[in-house]
């Protein structure tokens, strides 16, 4: 299993790290020294999860903040607090998400709620935390996509689902929209020579709350997502959350890195570099994407 390098003095935020993959992240990362920002929807939950950590790590030092990525208020709330301290950031773990709500749901914002959560909440992020990052020195952007990126399309005329809403291929474009981000902040960062990096990962198929999450969205009781039955080959979150504490923390992991498992057809095994598909990397998807984020959220991101 890898062993992140040491992370003293660095400082890192964790999206969706109440559970799951998340609370694995920023555990990892707080053993190593980092000091870690677990940004969550919910509070409670948060300290909930701090406190696992800290029983893991008594020495570690834990904030939590509240951060609702459907929600882009939130979003500039939770930036104004940390470039209110004008303290640096070096890690931003963009590993929070939705999936495949059964039905179509609205944000606040009006945008469809998988697109807005996985998509745009982390677009903002990015771009109101741009400059802070930059300033930092050796900052790194990480991005959590999923095998399902692989087989997903960007429907540039119904981003937002409103003609025809199918669970999992509105998570797949989400998926696949977060690997072009990435792919594309890392162009960007290379001609502009900011000192960041940006760099992806997906956990190969790992079962965690996500799946029973997002199939009991608008449910009046908790239901069990077909995708957490046993047949398929699965990892746990340890080996699930390798490939992005690889991306952001490995000394070998370039600007523009993908990282994900290196066993049968990508769902477990140690992290390693893998292909993206060729859907992520067509020529003008990523500038069409970031201007039809910039249009929904209202930010750019400046490098």
């Amino acid at each position: 299993m890898y062993d992140v390098p040491p992370q003293g003095g660095r400082r890192a935020v964790v999206t969706g790290a109440s559970g799951g993959l998340g609370l694995e992240i920023a555990r990892r990362l707080a053993g190593a020294g980092a000091e870690v920002v677990l940004a969550v929807r919910s509070l409670e939950r948060g300290e909930r999860a701090a406190n696992q950590i800290r029983e893991a790590h008594p020495g570690a030092r834990l904030e939590v903040r509240a951060l609702d990525l459907a929600d882009l208020a939130s979003v500039r709330a939770f930036v104004e607090g940390l470039v209110g301290e004008g303290r640096p950031l070096h890690l931003l773990a963009n590993n929070a998400g939705v999936m495949r709500p059964p039905r179509r749901t609205e944000t606040v914002d009006g945008l469809e709620l998988q697109f807005a959560t996985n998509v745009a909440g982390h677009y903002a992020l990015v771009a109101r935390l741009a400059a802070l990052l930059t300033r930092s020195g050796d900052a790194r952007v990480g991005w959590m996509t999923s095998s399902a990126a692989h087989v997903g399309r960007l429907d540039f005329d119904d981003l937002q689902a409103t003609r025809h809403y199918r669970p999992f291929r509105a998570y797949a474009q989400s998926k696949l929209a977060d690997l072009v981000l990435a792919l594309w902040l890392a162009e960007r960062v290379g001609a502009s020579g900011a000192d960041l990096a940006s760099v992806a990962a997906h956990p190969g198929f790992v079962r965690t709350g996500l799946f029973s999450a997002g199939a009991s969205v608008g449910r009046d009781r908790p239901r069990r997502s077909l995708l957490e039955s046993r047949w398929l080959p699965h990892q746990e979150v340890d080996w699930g959350a390798e490939p992005l504490l690889v991306a952001l923390t490995s000394p070998e992991a370039a600007n523009g890195a993908y990282y994900g498992p290196a066993g049968p057809a990508g769902l477990v095994g140690p992290a390693t570099l893998v292909r993206p598909p060729r859907r992520a990397t067509r020529e003008g998807v990523g500038p069409r994407l970031v201007e039809a984020l910039a249009r929904l959220t209202g930010v750019e991101i400046d490098l």
